[in-house]
């Protein structure tokens, strides 16, 4: 996680410099500190369970996390002339990548923590409906797909979309109800939720990626993109599960 997290920052740096040039030429504290900051967030986010020895992580990536954005503030303010704009992109980073692995691994600690070692389904389950919905979405759109779903990836179609996620939501909530034991209603809300959001963040990168005027976000996975274009779903559709599961379950 923590490789992707940092592959995704420097693809969404390159996108907001190809969107706005005046980005390309901020501090390179700033740059990397933000990341760091995203870093040690995502340790923070991992709770008292991952310890290197007597070495807690999550304490360290606390003070990680607040050091790195006092440093990226800083530095933004100094920078001659202030552009509000820069430090902005930079935070939207933040709330896009970096607390999207957070609370991926805050899921599944949690879940470790309640005893039940339930946290890594739920992660598997939240994966499994975005990466079936995708493929499903595609199978059903080539075939009967006719109605744009957006201008902004004129290949989506409404057919395809929400055929995809009817077919993603039955097999997530039959095969984790039968595999793990899980309630009906529960993993059937949650991979509505994935699949939509998910869906949602599909659009919103082939947004940044036309803004930007590239095909891909990067070239790490030949013939896939970059890292963006492998996880636009699940950065977007993490927060919202880890709100239905914290706010309306109470979850650990």
């Amino acid at each position: 996680f923590s490789v992707i997290h940092f592959g995704c920052w420097v693809e969404y740096q390159k996108l907001i410099a190809l969107i706005d040039p005046a980005y390309a030429a901020i501090n390179k504290l700033h740059k990397y500190a933000v990341m760091v900051a995203g870093w040690g967030f995502m340790l923070w986010a991992g709770s008292h369970i991952y310890n290197i020895g007597s070495f807690n992580t999550h304490q360290t990536g606390k003070w990680i996390c607040f050091a790195a954005l006092a440093i990226t503030a800083v530095v933004a303010l100094i920078q001659k002339p202030f552009n509000p704009k820069l430090l902005g992109y930079s935070l939207v980073g933040l709330g896009y990548i970096s607390i999207s692995w957070g609370l991926m691994i805050n899921i599944y600690c949690k879940g470790i923590i309640s005893g039940a070692d339930f946290g890594w389904v739920i992660v598997v389950m939240l994966i499994a409906s975005i990466w079936i919905n995708d493929t499903m979405a595609y199978i059903v759109g080539s075939f009967i797909g006719k109605t744009p779903l957006s201008p902004v990836s004129p290949k989506k179609t409404w057919e395809g979309t929400i055929g995809g996620a009817l077919l993603a939501v039955t097999t997530v909530t039959i095969v984790s109800h039968f595999v793990f034991d899980t309630a009906y209603p529960l993993i059937a809300v949650l991979s509505l939720i994935s699949v939509t959001t998910g869906t949602i963040g599909d659009l919103l990168e082939s947004k940044l990626k036309r803004m930007a005027n590239v095909k891909d976000s990067g070239q790490i996975m030949p013939g896939h993109g970059g890292f963006l274009d492998r996880f636009d779903s699940l950065l977007l559709a993490t927060p919202f599960v880890w709100l239905y599961l914290y706010v309306l379950l109470n979850y650990a």
